[in-house]
């Protein structure tokens, strides 16, 4: 009998335990941010993917304009060179975004550049926080 409420204690220890990690590896995918900062916008850039996740798919984008304080929120995507195999994403460039006719690119190296179809619209240099 007391071999049999010992076991089923340890079966109950063992599945907390593994609800805690549960609990500790869901709270790791958190979405984290950096923001640009540029002469005339601030971009607020959140990844939505699991850390240690090299291409993510699920970017926020929230831009507020410093002059009309108009603000706009997209989802895009990372943006990579990729490797010799021609698969593997390799170096990291930053940041694309869709607006209909619009793309915005945040670029790794601070750099905003906001096109019309082919027609570069905007380009501003800013820099990162984290």
């Amino acid at each position: 009998m007391i071999n049999s409420l010992k076991k089923g204690l340890e079966a109950r220890l063992v599945v907390g335990a593994v609800a805690t990690t549960t609990i500790l590896l869901l709270a790791t995918v958190d979405a984290w941010a950096e923001t640009l900062k540029t002469k005339s916008f601030n971009v607020k850039i959140t990844r939505n993917c699991p850390e240690g996740v090299v291409v993510c798919n699920n970017v926020g984008y929230f831009g507020r304009d410093l002059k009309t304080g108009q603000s706009i929120r997209l989802v895009g995507k990372t943006l990579h060179t990729t490797c010799q195999d021609g698969i593997t994403p390799c170096r990291f460039l930053g940041y694309q975004f869709q607006n209909r006719n619009y793309r915005y690119f945040v670029r790794e190296d601070g750099t905003l550049q906001v096109y019309q179809g082919k027609k570069l619209l905007l380009q501003e240099r800013g820099t990162w926080s984290y």
